[in-house]
């Protein structure tokens, strides 16, 4: 090698007699160096294997964890419990076909959806939630539902509920939302297959609107098609269709569901529709890479119903932490090119998003102290778990999102958090529905040894054989006696805020399972049994 000092050429001999010539001074700076780098090499290394503790990452191995595996397999087979009409390979042995009539008042097939809780009625709005819901969960986790072999069953539950939901919306600008009076149902205690009394119908349209409704229907719908795409393409499309035309009904015709039918106050009264807006409009645009729907969400109306900056709890009657979450994706995935003022918009969603997530981590600078003492979320008496199972399904999911998108740190007013942070806390509260708890109690039907034997529930309570009529029915309310079935996989409402439970069939508070919590939970569990990275687009 040669080098060029003061215009000439010398070789690298020469060189090394100049080094000599200096002594050891020359290799001051060299050793100065080396102890810097080594120095550094040290810090980064130490920093690595600290966040390879508390993060899950792709250098772990993704193996799966049986008690969620096995509390996902149980907690699927609620929706077998609740399904109405003609039963196909039905599993759960004491349920038989029931509700084949409803609808034909109006020459409709409404037998297919679900019973909502422990009664017989088929409330519309909480159903199409959890249809929603159940579809999110799919379309994040399905592949480790496939790995399970709970893939298919999930999609079958889903299906039953959307086939429903199809023929609940006759034409464009009508949708029919209950099926059954909750008084006169609440009157009777009967097993579905032999209920006696009258199923009457309601419905909105476009003198009596239902925004809320019509549009959390239409997201239902969106989002399964989605789920759909791939594998039955003309009912992805039918169901894509279903969903433009209820949204374009909801926005056009605005107006709440609990006042165009206020008898549905007193059981799922709405607070408000711009959250369901927002979320069908989200959904629409993930169905259909239409940007309208997009613009819809950030520039039309994200000022109007997103509520940014104000984190709330996710549940049936608001949406607005589903839709910050879901609205993230696009900002942390870059799947997108988007306009200045949507990008924007979109951080706005991220931030309000990263809001929630703070709010839940229970020694973040803004943790919420809506909780109880060993720590679950608890924000009202009845159907407690409601709040929790949902807040923990957002965690674990943003906690992916995390994961996926190379996002390190969440930052909570100076304090930073890792994915895993977000994941532990996701796991502290279905570890507590699953039993570590002050009751040692598991409130998933099924799970472990301990769990309530007394489900306020009409079906589980009464024997396959019996058919006592409306009012005879109410001896099994009252029966001293365990039920007789076990309605396997209910996610019961949950404990008080002192952590107390009171397994009573009466008790309908803390008692009585919904089918939009077990949708919630079979989402989390999902992303639980195993660390893994979720799509980067459905």
């Amino acid at each position: 090698m040669e080098y060029i000092e003061n215009g000439k050429k010398i070789g690298a001999g020469c060189t090394e007699d100049k080094r000599k010539s200096k002594g050891w001074l020359w290799w001051l700076p060299v050793l100065v160096f080396a102890a810097v780098v080594i120095t550094m090499s040290v810090l980064t290394i130490l920093k690595f294997v600290d966040q390879l503790k508390r993060s899950p990452s792709t250098h772990r191995p993704q193996k799966v964890i049986k008690k969620y595996a096995d509390a996902l397999e149980i907690a699927m087979q609620f929706f077998d419990v609740q399904k109405s009409g003609k039963l196909v390979n039905n599993k759960i042995a004491w349920r038989g076909d029931s509700g084949l009539q409803d609808g034909s008042e109006e020459n409709l097939d409404l037998s297919k959806g679900l019973y909502d809780a422990g009664d017989l009625i088929k409330f519309g709005f909480p159903m199409a939630f959890t249809a929603t819901m159940l579809s999110w969960g799919i379309l994040e986790y399905g592949h480790q539902m496939d790995a399970l072999k709970q893939l298919g069953h999930a999609q079958d539950s889903l299906k039953w509920i959307n086939d429903y939901l199809i023929n609940a919306h006759p034409s464009p600008n009508v949708l029919y939302i209950q099926v059954g009076d909750a008084k006169s149902d609440h009157d009777c205690w009967e097993r579905p297959e032999t209920m006696s009394e009258m199923r009457p119908l309601t419905q909105v349209n476009a003198s009596f609107p239902g925004t809320d409704v019509a549009a959390e229907t239409a997201a239902a719908m969106a989002s399964a098609s989605l789920v759909f795409k791939k594998i039955n393409s003309t009912y992805s499309n039918q169901l894509l269709v279903h969903a433009q035309q209820l949204f374009m009904f909801a926005d056009t015709y605005r107006g709440s569901y609990s006042i165009s039918v206020p008898q549905v106050q007193e059981y799922y009264n709405s607070t408000g529709y711009g959250d369901e807006l927002l979320w069908a409009a989200s959904w629409l645009y993930y169905a259909t890479g239409d940007n309208s729907y997009l613009n819809y969400v950030t520039e039309l109306n994200g000022q109007e119903f997103a509520n940014w900056g104000t984190p709330t709890w996710f549940s049936w009657d608001d949406k607005l932490p589903g839709v910050q979450i879901l609205l993230s994706r696009i900002i942390l995935f870059g799947v997108k090119e988007v306009s200045e003022t949507e990008n924007l918009d979109l951080q706005m969603y991220r931030e309000t998003a990263e809001a929630i997530m703070c709010g839940l981590l229970p020694d973040s600078p803004t943790a919420t102290s809506s909780r109880t003492d060993s720590g679950l979320i608890w924000i009202e008496q009845y159907n407690s778990v409601q709040h929790a199972v949902a807040s923990a399904f957002l965690a674990v999911l943003y906690s992916d999102y995390m994961l996926t998108s190379s996002t390190e740190t969440l930052h909570c007013s100076g304090k930073s958090y890792l994915p895993d942070d977000l994941r532990n806390f996701a796991i502290s509260q279905v570890d507590y529905l699953l039993g570590k708890n002050p009751m040692n109690m598991s409130y998933l039907v099924g799970v472990g040894r301990n769990y309530p034997l007394y489900v306020h529930h009409r079906g589980s309570s009464i024997p396959a054989y019996a058919d006592p009529g409306c009012k005879d029915g109410f001896r099994w309310l009252n029966s001293k006696n365990p039920n007789p079935n076990v309605a396997i996989g209910a996610l019961v409402g949950g404990p008080f805020l002192n952590e107390s439970y009171i397994d009573d069939r009466n008790n309908s508070m803390q008692g009585e399972p919904t089918t939009y919590n077990s949708a919630l939970l079979v989402g989390l569990l999902s992303g639980l049994v195993t660390t893994s990275s979720v799509v980067k687009s459905f």
